[in-house]
């Protein structure tokens, strides 16, 4: 079985989905591996350290001709989903729960499509899988050093013969995988850190690496299923921006983290919290998105300076601003998830699996994966209420 790794083409993406470290493991399973020419240039990758490694460089077209896999970051665009054939294997980020059209687009090619980010992130025996995690680590760890770019003084304590500058006030909202590394990383840096979650349950990690877990007296515990949090009830969102204001209104850095899969992100800082804030101060809108972000004046992809001169950041793709080094994380997650579905050499799809079940998208000409088939789905016509004819049976 030949399996092909794409160039990326999406607009500011470095990271190329496997490394030449993880190309030896691809080979002892029995696969030929090609690459396309080019594709880890952005990460530093040149094509000799692929072929050093066992790998065949080959151009874009043959890659789409030869390989039975193609493996891949983001999801195609729609001219590369019309390059495949029928029964051609597309594993990736595929976001069909955000872009369920392109799921659609590639079932009706007969591709074959698996998503990492459908994986079920429960399972122990998929965390070596989980690039939603893998990918989310360089994204807290990134968004922390932008807060200390932007923000225009010191994060540690600092005595010197000049005076002695006060650490900066670091709150971290949502403690999943980026949260906690924003976390470390702030107090690495000297900052004194704050950091709440819905769940209580995060709690002892936040305190773990050294922060101040915040308390709401707004917000009972809303742990939910799949190590996410339930979504709030309108009440208990207007209740909980407004207590969070008067804490966000004291802080120096705000980074927010807090995402809902397939969701629009749930408005932790609104407009009138980020009028209370200090000029100079700054927010990372980790969350931003297309749907909207977790502050409510966040700019998908830009820049904002406030009246009050505070600095809203929304950046697209943080993990794609350090190549390198999370594109061997993501290599580790998508060869694991490709070797668990190898079988003497060949890709075997056990539907009984939970990690394949939950992966697999697009199957046999059809979207098979339940969450994004019902985001395809017709809405059902609303119930008929016309009143029956008089001496009839409704």
């Amino acid at each position: 079985m030949k399996v092909g790794i794409v160039k990326e083409t999406a607009a500011s993406e470095r990271r190329v989905a496997v490394v030449p470290e993880a190309i030896g493991k691809l080979i002892a399973a029995g696969l030929e591996v090609l690459v396309e020419s080019g594709a880890g240039d952005a990460a530093l990758l040149p094509d000799s350290t692929y072929t050093d490694a066992g790998a065949t460089i080959v151009s874009t077209d043959q890659l789409y001709l030869q390989a039975n896999v193609l493996l891949r970051v983001q999801k195609p665009s729609s001219a590369e989903v019309d390059r495949l054939r029928s029964g051609q294997v597309v594993i990736g980020l595929l976001q069909p729960l955000i872009d369920p059209q392109t799921a659609e687009h590639l079932a009706k090619r007969g591709a074959i499509a698996i998503s990492l980010d459908t994986l079920p992130r429960t399972l122990s025996r998929a965390q070596t899988m989980d690039a939603l995690s893998s990918q989310a680590n360089v994204g807290g760890y990134k968004a922390v050093l932008l807060a200390a770019d932007a923000y225009g003084r010191y994060f540690p304590l600092l005595t010197t013969a000049a005076g002695t500058a006060r650490p900066a006030n670091v709150l971290i909202l949502g403690i999943g995988v980026a949260g906690l590394q924003a976390i470390g990383t702030a107090r690495r840096l000297g900052a004194v850190v704050s950091a709440y979650d819905v769940r209580s349950e995060t709690k002892e990690q936040a305190e773990s690496l050294g922060a101040k877990f915040l308390i709401l007296k707004s917000v009972a515990d809303a742990s939910g299923t799949g190590g996410y949090a339930r979504e709030l009830t309108a009440e208990e969102r207007t209740a909980q921006q407004q207590e969070l204001n008067g804490f966000i209104g004291g802080m120096d850095v705000v980074i927010t983290t807090a995402q809902v899969p397939g969701r629009r992100p749930p408005v932790l800082v609104t407009a009138a919290a980020v009028a209370g804030m200090k000029p100079g101060s700054v927010i990372v809108d980790m969350a931003a998105s297309p749907l909207g972000g977790n502050c409510e004046l966040s700019k998908f992809g830009q820049t904002t300076v406030t009246e009050n001169k505070v600095t809203i950041l929304a950046p697209e793709n943080l993990p794609a601003t350090m190549p390198a080094g999370a594109s061997a994380f993501y290599a580790r997650n998508i060869s694991t998830l490709l070797l668990h579905l190898v079988k003497d050499g060949n890709l075997t799809l056990d539907l009984s699996d939970e990690i394949t079940a939950g992966t697999l998208i697009t199957n046999d000409g059809g979207v098979v994966h339940p969450a994004t088939a019902k985001l395809l789905a017709p809405p059902e016509p609303p119930p008929d209420t016309t009143p029956a004819a008089e001496g009839t049976k409704p």
